[in-house]
C-alpha cells in the first residue's frame, strides 16, 4: 500500500476554480487579478478586454502557418479543443505556467450546438442524440483539462436561473453556471471553488459570493471565505474567517 500523509497537501496550489456571471460583468477582466504566469484558451474572443495588461497574461493560438497563429475558431470547436487538449506543451504546462484559464463554457457549449446542428440532415437543427453526446463529451473535456497537472485552473461561465425543490415541495430559481442540465452536477462537484461574481450597483465595486444557499449556487474549500472583492479573490494564502453577509452585503463589495 502506497499512502500519502494529508500533512504533505495545499489547499492554495492546482486549484480548481469556475467564476459565473452575467455577460459583461467582468470574468474576462478578473483574470488579471492571478498570480503568476497565465495561459488563457480563449473560447468567446473576448481576450482583447485584457489588451495592454501584462505579458504575463498569454494567449493560447493555433498553429495555421504564421508565426502568430490564430484564434480559436468556433465554427469548429470539436476540432480546436482536441488540438488543445492533444497539444505536449499544454498537458506539460505545469513546469512553465501558474494558471490556465478556459474562457468560457458557456459559449463552447452553444458552439458545440451550432456544428452538429451544420452537421445534422437539415443542417441546422440538432438531433435527439447530439444532447446525450453532449453530456458524455462535456463531462470527458473537463475531466482531461482538469487532469493537467501543476496548474491552477479558472474556468468561466455565463450565469442563469435553475428551478429546485425543497424535500417539503417548495420551489426556488438559484443562480448556477449556465450549462446544460444533466451536465451541470458533475461539472460543479469536481471544483474546489465556485464563485458567481456580482457587482454592486451603488458603487460598481465587483465581488464574488463564494458561499452558496437557495438563490445561489457557490462553494469555497480552500479557506473560511464566504465572500471576496475581486481584488483578492484569488488571494487564498490569506486564510481569515469572515463573519456571514447580510443580503445586501452579497450583492456586491463596497
Amino acid at each position: 500500500m502506497i499512502t500519502k500523509s494529508a500533512m504533505s497537501f495545499r489547499k492554495n496550489k492546482d486549484w480548481k476554480m469556475i467564476l459565473y456571471a452575467k455577460a459583461g460583468q467582468g470574468k474576462t477582466t478578473s483574470i488579471k487579478y492571478l498570480k503568476g504566469k497565465t495561459l488563457v484558451l480563449d473560447l468567446d474572443n473576448s481576450f482583447k478586454v485584457l489588451e495592454g495588461v501584462s505579458d504575463n497574461i498569454q494567449q493560447y493560438r493555433f498553429d495555421n502557418g504564421t508565426p502568430e497563429g490564430r484564434e480559436f475558431d468556433r465554427t469548429k470547436p470539436i476540432e480546436d479543443l482536441n488540438t488543445f487538449l492533444s497539444d505536449e506543451d499544454v498537458q506539460g504546462m505545469g513546469k512553465d505556467w501558474d494558471n490556465l484559464v478556459i474562457d468560457n463554457v458557456s459559449s463552447l457549449e452553444k458552439d458545440w450546438f451550432v456544428e452538429c446542428g451544420r452537421k445534422s440532415k437539415n443542417g441546422i437543427s440538432n438531433e435527439i442524440q447530439d444532447y446525450s453526446r453532449w453530456t458524455n463529451y462535456f463531462s470527458r473535456i473537463i475531466t482531461t483539462i482538469y487532469m493537467i497537472p501543476d496548474v491552477n485552473i479558472l474556468i468561466t461561465a455565463w450565469e442563469k436561473k435553475i428551478e429546485n425543490e425543497t424535500e417539503s415541495g417548495q420551489t426556488f430559481s438559484q443562480y448556477a453556471p449556465d450549462v446544460r442540465d444533466k451536465s451541470l452536477n458533475g461539472f460543479l462537484g469536481l471544483a474546489d471553488v465556485v464563485a458567481r461574481l456580482v457587482v454592486n450597483p451603488k458603487t460598481g465595486g465587483r465581488g464574488a459570493i463564494l458561499e452558496g444557499d437557495n438563490t445561489v449556487y457557490a462553494k469555497n474549500r480552500l479557506d473560511e471565505r464566504t465572500v471576496a472583492p475581486i481584488e483578492e479573490l484569488f488571494n487564498f494564502n490569506n486564510n481569515k474567517t469572515e463573519k456571514p453577509k447580510t443580503k445586501q452585503e452579497k450583492e456586491g463589495t463596497k
